[in-house]
């Protein structure tokens, strides 16, 4: 009897180190990110997260200041976090992959266009 309940309260505090581990990427946080000409430009991530589930918007970096522009599909599993994000330019779609890995206040992403045989642009950001 006293075997199970070691048993269990050694699962319950697995799960409870297990959450204390996972990011929390709820906030601001704020790129420098190369545009076309080479000048840096400043993009903003407001994200949410809620368990696994990650929503918010990004505004600014590509297009410059091109307005807020929605996430979806966005997760949070431990310190990865990734997300899409939908453009729209002269009636043509861009979808954008974000995936990545939070450290503390950084957030290393990896940014992809979706059918682009492009290398992925590489964004640092700092939680505000």
């Amino acid at each position: 009897m006293k075997f199970r309940v070691f048993i269990w309260m050694a699962a319950l505090l697995l799960v409870f180190v297990a959450a204390g581990l996972a990011a929390d990427v709820t906030g601001k946080w704020v790129a420098q990110v190369p545009g076309r000409d080479g000048t840096p430009r400043e993009q903003v991530f407001n994200l949410k997260q809620s368990g696994e589930t990650l929503t918010g918007a990004i505004s600014g970096g590509m297009g410059g200041g091109a307005g807020e522009r929605q996430i979806s599909d966005g997760k949070v599993s431990g310190n990865s976090i990734s997300f899409t994000v939908v453009m729209e330019f002269g009636g043509n779609t861009m979808k954008m992959l974000y995936k990545g890995t939070v450290s503390g206040n950084e957030m290393k992403l990896s940014s992809t266009r979706e059918g682009s045989d492009r290398p992925p642009r590489e964004i640092t950001a700092k939680k505000q």
